[in-house]
């Protein structure tokens, strides 16, 4: 146990000292890393309770996704039907269901069996219990009622809270805000906790927008005095234009081109019209080619340009756009056309958020937590530093050497994960101290036994190490199951908590185990000791 290869030893060395250079960065200043090349840019980034920054609890509107799933159904039961060529009246949505009536009975089995191809198992365990997303019934006379259970509903939001944390991560990306924290809380909640931002009136504005764009022709064969009066085409609506609310539109409601089809969004300067604000946009292959027919087919006729139900623009098609770009304009400001940009890079919100909870820390409070943060780890260490001396002497500094190694590498682990450091974080920096300074503790109190035992001092060192590592193996990997619990089921500070712990565990076993052994093995073949100074 006590033996080294060169190779093996120098291996040891060199794991310890690159892990450990990784901390480097977070001693220098942020303007002088920058110039740095990029794989020596990470650094540990600082939670929302050590340099402040905005907390914000969001709520995403479960009625919202009820509806949208009912409405998916009963464009679904229209098409369907129409397909297949059915008569039928009284098309709704009633509470939890969507109800038809069938004009003849005779097409209502057909009506019945081309429904239910509608209706498709929920996945995971749901789709093994033969739980399905849709329940077509006969309800008598004609009518057909397709309900959507409860557990179809549930797995909507939970799949709506999954694509909106990836939106809300991207739109705040947008912004250029460090780390920030996005996690899912309880069912129906997301929580964001962006460091270093003050006021977060900025980041409200970008999460309370749905940004669900898309463009529709506009029906100019009803006039929207007429339509504000009650009559309304079924396949029309009427619309309000974002800049003048006093300007309604009649507008179509088949979608020519969602906003999903968009690429990449850009703000800019219309030249032609004294440089004022627009917003550049660009489709995928599939949005240009569904563009460029709609403006084929609709030369001289004006379509909107619809933003969360309401018209940014209403432009005239003077001719066909094949190229796949456009523009939106629509009395924007720079600040505007730069927000709108963003809202449509990072992709439309499948449904509205609202903000429950909202905190703002200051850095002052941060700086408290660091200063006694710092305090407690300074007086721990110092305190196990002279237990240890005191108490196995020259193995005792053995021990110290190898835990301070331990620290820094702890740092250079979590500035490669680029980790957010928070107060509960610091805590487990230092019990990770008292659990490495453990681990010795078990090998050196192994020796002595190996001591009062007979064996000499080379036999009694090689043999406590050998029969501790069973111990410490022991009692490290339940502590880090431990700690990947507290990361798996908790969430914001009880995960920063455990992520220092983990890592902690992880090069406490690597430098009681190796480095450790590593420094009495050189002292051994150095001195060749007849007793052990312990």
């Amino acid at each position: 146990m006590l033996y080294f290869t060169r190779w093996k030893a120098l291996g040891i060395i060199l794991t310890a000292l690159v892990v450990c250079l990784f901390a480097v960065p977070n001693f220098f200043p942020e303007a002088t890393v920058k110039g740095w090349p990029l794989w020596a840019q990470r650094r540990i980034v600082l939670g929302l309770d050590l340099q402040g920054g905005s907390y914000l609890l969001l709520e995403v509107d479960s009625n919202y996704i009820k509806k949208d799933r009912l409405d998916a159904v009963r464009d679904d039961v229209r098409r369907t039907l129409r397909d297949a060529k059915i008569g039928y009246t009284g098309l709704a949505s009633r509470g939890d269901a969507v109800e038809v009536k069938i004009s003849k009975d005779t097409e209502v089995q057909n009506a019945l069996a081309k429904l239910k191809e509608l209706s498709q198992p929920l996945g995971g365990l749901l789709g093994s219990s033969g739980q399905r997303s849709l329940e077509v019934t006969d309800a008598g006379g004609g009518l057909i009622r397709l309900t959507v259970p409860q557990a179809a509903i549930t797995e909507r939001i939970r799949q709506t809270i999954d694509q909106e944390i990836q939106i809300v991560e991207r739109r705040i990306n947008e912004l250029g805000t460090v780390e920030p924290v996005i996690q899912r809380q309880g069912a129906d909640r997301i929580l964001v906790q962006v460091p270093g931002l003050q006021d977060p009136t900025e980041l409200k504005k970008l999460l309370g927008q749905t940004a669900k764009m898309d463009f529709r022709m506009v029906d100019t064969s009803v006039p929207p005095d007429q339509a504000l009066q009650g009559r309304v085409p079924p396949d029309d609506e009427v619309l309000q234009s974002a800049s003048s609310p006093n300007q309604p539109y009649v507008v179509k409601k088949q979608v020519l081109v969602s906003g999903g089809d968009l690429t990449d969004a850009q703000p800019g300067f219309d030249q032609q019209r004294g440089g004022e604000p627009v917003v550049n946009f660009r489709f995928n292959t599939s949005g240009a080619r569904k563009f460029s027919q709609a403006t084929t087919e609709n030369v001289g006729q004006p379509f909107a340009i619809v933003l969360d139900n309401k018209v940014l623009s209403a432009p005239v098609i003077r001719e066909p756009i094949t190229g796949g770009q456009g523009q939106i304009s629509g009395s924007f400001t720079v600040q505007s056309a730069n927000e709108l940009a963003i809202l449509l890079r990072a992709g439309a919100l499948p449904a509205p958020l609202t903000v429950i909870e909202e905190r703002t820390v200051g850095p002052g409070l941060g700086a408290d937590s660091i200063a006694k943060g710092e305090l407690a780890a300074y007086v721990g260490s110092i305190l196990v530093v002279i237990f240890m001396l005191l108490t196995y002497r020259l193995f005792g500094l053995f021990a110290n050497i190898a835990v301070a190694i331990n620290v820094a590498m702890i740092f250079g682990v979590l500035s490669l994960l680029n980790a957010t450091l928070t107060l509960p974080g610091i805590a487990g920096i230092v019990l990770t101290v008292g659990i490495a300074v453990d681990s010795n503790v078990l090998i050196y109190e192994r020796i002595r036994e190996e001591l009062r035992g007979g064996r000499n001092a080379i036999s009694a060192i090689d043999a406590g190490f050998k029969r501790a590592l069973a111990t410490i193996l022991d009692s490290n990997i339940t502590t880090f199951i431990a700690a990947a619990v507290l990361f798996y089921i908790g969430t914001g500070p009880v995960r920063g908590f455990a992520v220092t712990l983990g890592v902690g565990i992880i090069t406490t076993v690597f430098t009681a185990f190796t480095l450790t052994r590593l420094i009495v093995a050189t002292w051994v073949r150095w001195k060749r000791p007849q007793s052990v100074p312990i």
